[in-house]
């Protein structure tokens, strides 16, 4: 519902865009200004504006999938134009206050041109570069110790995943790329912390393909994953969603993609691997899914785990960290936050998340959250990077510092 009540700061923004943009063009040549030129270019722009509100009521269909890629663009073009925008406002408003020479020419119409263009090229430049930023995947390292023993294991090499966004945006190239990431790792374990799915179980670009692709990850121990906010049949307008007040729950569809995918998927559940390490998989905090209405206090999860062994927690929103620490887990590893996807949002994360992205130690529990393999909403990345993160578990009987 949150997307309703962004709809009028949506509209406000675009037509501050577009205010911009109209004046520019007046200012490049008087003729642009008239209002048969005004009319068409006004006409354009509120179509891709709403380009929207027409993909969201449209049923699936190659028509809808172009509409939703073209306005989920069309957002970071939108983000990066008010950044590029509003920063030059702000800078021309800052210098009117102030007398200096040749201040006039500045201010001129030829001026004001001139600055109008440099804008549109860095929009571009900057989408552009999103869009490449997005789609090309690193790997980020972490190296954990944990004090317990774990059988006959010294170390474990977990490829932690997160937030691929299977839909419109995320298709069969980006998840074949982080499939062949990952087996380059030659992992011991592969975990995805949810947000498998955009919400729309029909936005998937080829099902049974991707499910082959995924697959096709190689692990000694094994894929396993929990869901996340996005893994539950919703309708997403702008990248928000859009449900009403019917009940939240996960496409059946969903659950039986993962396993033709080969991914054991833990909702509210714990497994001995190897009788050397627990890992536990929680529900989504404020979207637990088909047939768990409370999830399980950070005390319930673990009161049946035997404690001197280590536990890893899988958990998609980065939430509870302390009572996770309090209760004897080990290892928390998260996602969801996309650690803020586009500048300014990396910043506004920051003060939001108590760990919104990297490592946070909270007493003897080490928490991880990576800010994704995929996108929501604007199918671009700035300032931030899509990754996959290698993370090196050593034990005690691997020599750590207190062995």
């Amino acid at each position: 519902m949150i997307a309703v009540y962004l709809s009028p700061v949506y509209l406000i923004l675009c037509f501050y865009v577009l205010f911009r943009l109209l004046v520019w063009l007046e200012k490049c040549y008087p003729y642009l200004g008239k209002k048969r030129v005004r009319i068409p270019v006004v006409a354009v722009y509120l179509f891709v504006v709403f380009c929207i509100l027409l993909a969201f009521f449209l049923e699936p269909s190659p028509g809808k999938r172009v509409l939703k890629q073209f306005s989920n663009a069309w957002l970071g073009v939108l983000l990066n134009s008010l950044l590029i925008i509003g920063i030059t406002d702000v800078i021309r408003l800052v210098l009117k206050l102030f007398s200096f020479p040749m201040k006039e020419k500045l201010f001129s119409p030829k001026s004001h041109a001139a600055v109008g263009g440099i804008c549109m090229l860095c929009v571009t430049g900057l989408s552009i570069w999103g869009i490449r930023n997005a789609e090309h995947l690193q790997v980020t390292d972490y190296e954990l110790y944990v004090d317990k023993e774990a059988g006959n294991l010294d170390s474990l090499k977990i490829i932690l995943a997160a937030d691929l966004h299977m839909g419109y945006s995320v298709g069969v190239g980006q998840i074949r790329q982080m499939v062949e990431q990952i087996n380059r790792e030659d992992a011991d374990l592969v975990v995805i912390a949810g947000d498998i799915f955009d919400n729309e179980y029909d936005a998937l670009e080829d099902p049974e393909e991707l499910a082959e692709i995924l697959a096709g990850i190689r692990s000694r121990y094994g894929v396993y994953a929990c869901y996340g906010n996005h893994d539950i049949r919703e309708k997403v307008l702008a990248g928000f969603t859009f449900s009403g007040s019917g009940e939240k729950t996960s496409d059946p569809r969903m659950d039986a993609f993962l396993e033709m995918a080969g991914i054991r998927l833990l909702r509210e559940e714990g497994v001995l691997i190897e009788d050397a390490f627990w890992l536990y998989g929680r529900p989504d905090y404020s979207r637990p899914g088909r047939g768990i209405r409370t999830r399980k206090t950070p005390e319930q999860v673990t009161a049946d785990l035997d404690l001197t062994k280590p536990v890893i927690v899988l958990d998609h929103e980065p939430l509870e960290l302390q009572e996770l620490a309090d209760a004897g887990v080990d290892i928390d590893l998260s996602g969801h936050t996309h650690d803020g996807q586009m500048f300014p949002g990396n910043v506004v994360t920051g003060f939001l998340w108590e760990n919104s992205y990297g490592y946070l130690r909270k007493d003897n529990m080490h928490n991880v959250v990576t800010s994704g393999v995929g996108v929501f909403g604007p199918d671009m990345r700035v300032g931030t990077k899509s990754e996959i993160c290698r993370i090196t578990v050593r034990f005690r009987s691997g020599g750590g510092p207190d062995a």
